[in-house]
């Protein structure tokens, strides 16, 4: 267990080199959740890296929680993404539930996650098209969530809903994920972060105590855009981030240990193979010093922040794609053996573009800022 933030690194690091990278494989080729690995995380307390200390958190900031899910996807993308939406729920929790519940998250009972793509509003999840009502004391939640990482794993959802009774787009609820009326729609059998358990859910009746509101009722938004929004562009920049930066120490590895037997040479030797992957070195130390700006523009509440969270995640997830098609390249036939790893970071890689907000959407929110246009 972390008892001092400053030495988290060094166990992260052990974690993720006798933990994580071997259990990488069998979420990968099994599709299954990496228990084992959060589990590793949670005794560490690294699930606390944003929770205050006070509840047994870390307190690391966005700076800290970005280090520990790049470092986390340069060995399993599917954990990495479960600790980002993990710590995305887990900021809405600092900010607007009681003492327990973030004790709970803090320390690694709770595990988090975010509930706001729906079937009907698709990547805009700002706009939820589920309901909530008044029933006697209680609330009765209907929703068709189209995608919730960790969908079967977690404890609770961070659950939006359209108001309950404001003016507004949204309300946030804490819906715990064994209440009476979830229904997860699994397995998760994808192309890439097959781990990561990311399923529909749908609410069919489900009641919550009204004390379940995280923030004001009809104030959804504000907690979207001004807590979980930033967070996640920026850990799902880190994912990506890492996943570059194993692709390149992978593709270094085999084009320096291949060799043509009757020239007594190495693929690296090659000036071509050589200058693919100093491309790939750059395209990654470009997105990796965006993230790290982008960490600094919203620490420092920069008044270029939300422009730096909107480009990043946008750089990242399109970058990973670059240099993960230069590593099948370059690794040739034997990149599409499970045994080189490429491949998996390839599929891997290819999630970034397609979560909510999209990158297709993220570069339309980057125009209009740059035109002096607003977002919504």
């Amino acid at each position: 267990m972390i008892t001092n933030a400053e030495n988290y690194q060094q166990i992260l690091n052990s974690i993720c080199t006798e933990i994580i990278a071997p259990a990488a494989l069998d979420a990968d080729r099994m599709g299954a959740f990496p228990e084992q690995s959060i589990a590793a995380l949670q005794g560490a307390g690294l699930l606390g890296a944003l929770s205050a200390p006070e509840v047994g958190g870390l307190g690391l900031g966005l700076k800290g929680a970005a280090a520990i899910v790049r470092r986390t996807a340069q060995e399993c993308g599917s954990t990495a993404m479960v600790l980002c939406m993990h710590y995305c729920g887990t900021a809405v929790l600092e900010a607007h539930a009681g003492t327990e519940i973030r004790r709970a998250a803090a320390q690694g009972p709770h595990l988090s996650t975010v509930a706001f793509s729906e079937a009907g509003s698709r990547s805009h999840f700002w706009a939820p098209t589920s309901t909530a009502r008044r029933d006697g004391g209680d609330v009765v939640l209907d929703a068709r969530k189209s995608w919730v990482t960790s969908a079967s794993q977690a404890t609770a959802y961070v659950w939006s809903s359209q108001p309950l009774a404001a003016e507004g787009l949204s309300t946030i609820w804490l819906v715990s994920a064994k209440a009476p009326g979830i229904t997860v729609h699994g397995p998760f059998d994808g192309l890439g972060l097959r781990g990561n358990d990311s399923s529909p859910v749908t609410a069919d009746g489900v009641r919550v105590p009204e004390s379940a509101m995280l923030g004001a009722d009809g104030k959804g938004f504000d907690v979207m855009m001004g807590i979980a929004l930033p967070i996640f562009n920026v850990l799902n920049a880190a994912c990506s981030v890492g996943l570059m930066e194993a692709a390149v120490t992978r593709t270094a590895k085999h084009t320096s240990g291949t060799t043509y037997a009757h020239l007594g040479s190495a693929l690296a030797d090659l000036p071509t193979i050589r200058n693919y992957i100093a491309r790939m070195q750059v395209k990654s130390d470009m997105a990796r010093l965006l993230l790290e700006d982008t960490v600094a523009a919203v620490e420092s509440a920069r008044s270029d922040a939300m422009l730096r969270v909107l480009e990043c995640k946008a750089s990242a997830g399109e970058t990973a794609n670059e240099v993960l098609d230069i590593a099948m390249r370059v690794c040739g036939g034997a990149a599409f053996r499970k045994e080189v790893g490429v491949e998996r970071y390839f599929r891997d890689a290819r999630a970034a573009g397609v979560m909510a907000p999209t990158t297709d959407m993220l570069y339309d929110f980057i125009g209009k800022a740059v035109c002096g246009m607003p977002l919504f």
